[in-house]
């Protein structure tokens, strides 16, 4: 998840690695240097590839309104850019605090294309279908219960979404976000970073949590101004309803083990299995 200066690597360079929900590798926190195993995901589909006229659009939970843009223009065999540009005549029905930016309410769900689709006609479904979802219980009451309002909660659920590797999981990062904020502690979460620079990669350097961007939560408290990607449900039950307990640090030590724990200690000695067992697997793979 998040924290720490990283690991100098054999080239010189500091960087953290993490696990996502999606097989990518997640960031974990202070001091660590965290990895799991890639797997290769579709962006966006439609629900029946090969046929040349689909006939709707399936979004799969935690892409950014950037992909989704693109999987449109895609889907409807428009010039790129088209979606996007397309945002100031769609009047989208968005919270006050979005100030327009649909991020976060681009709602994951399959969406049939109809007679004459357009982009305008499909983020008008997305965000009418989140609104749905967030505005009426349990979301609406969950969020007022934790003292935050629904757009915020559709931020925390958007970085569940991304560093949370299992449903189980999700509830105790969601902890961890709370249990930093309640304490005046940078989330320090390498998701953001990797929105502020508009990628999906692997590896963060020191450097990069050094860059000036709002979306910064290594140098930056508090919560990002918007969310990082569109959450599904999991991410937001798990956003609203956090698991009970005291953990402020989270690292994957192996795929399917991802250990938190309120005790600084105790998380370096997972961050530093992590490390036997990756050094380990570099090994055998250099053996080959």
């Amino acid at each position: 998840m998040q924290t720490n200066t990283p690991r100098r690597s054999t080239r010189g360079t500091r960087r953290t690695i993490r696990l996502t929900r999606r097989g990518r590798i997640a960031l974990i926190v202070t001091g660590a240097v965290v990895a799991g195993t890639a797997v290769a995901v579709p962006l966006l589909t439609t629900d029946d590839e090969g046929d040349s006229r689909p006939t709707s659009l399936v979004i799969p939970e935690g892409r950014r309104a950037t992909q989704v843009y693109e999987a449109v223009d895609k889907t409807l065999a428009l010039p790129a850019g088209t979606t996007k540009k397309s945002l100031a005549k769609a009047d989208l029905e968005l919270p006050n605090d979005a100030e327009g930016n649909p991020e976060g309410y681009l709602f994951p769900a399959t969406y049939p294309l109809g007679e004459n689709p357009t982009p305008e006609k499909l983020l008008t479904a997305m965000v009418d279908t989140a609104n749905k979802k967030f505005t009426g219980a349990p979301i609406a009451a969950g969020a007022q219960r934790n003292a935050l309002n629904v757009y915020q909660a559709v931020t925390i659920a958007s970085i569940v979404q991304a560093e949370a590797a299992t449903e189980e999981d999700m509830g105790k990062v969601a902890r961890v976000i709370f249990n930093r904020l309640e304490r005046g502690m940078p989330l320090q979460m390498d998701s953001t970073i990797d929105y502020a620079l508009g990628r999906s990669t692997l590896d963060t350097t020191a450097t990069d949590t050094r860059i000036d961007s709002p979306y910064n939560s290594y140098q930056r408290m508090g919560l990002p101004p918007t969310p990082i990607a569109n959450p599904g449900d999991d991410a937001m039950r798990a956003a609203i309803d956090p698991t009970p307990g005291d953990w402020l640090y989270f690292v994957t030590v192996k795929p399917g083990d991802t250990r938190f724990t309120a005790d600084h200690a105790e998380h370096q000695r997972n961050v530093a299995e992590f490390n036997r067992l990756r050094e380990s697997a570099s090994g055998d793979a250099g053996d080959r």
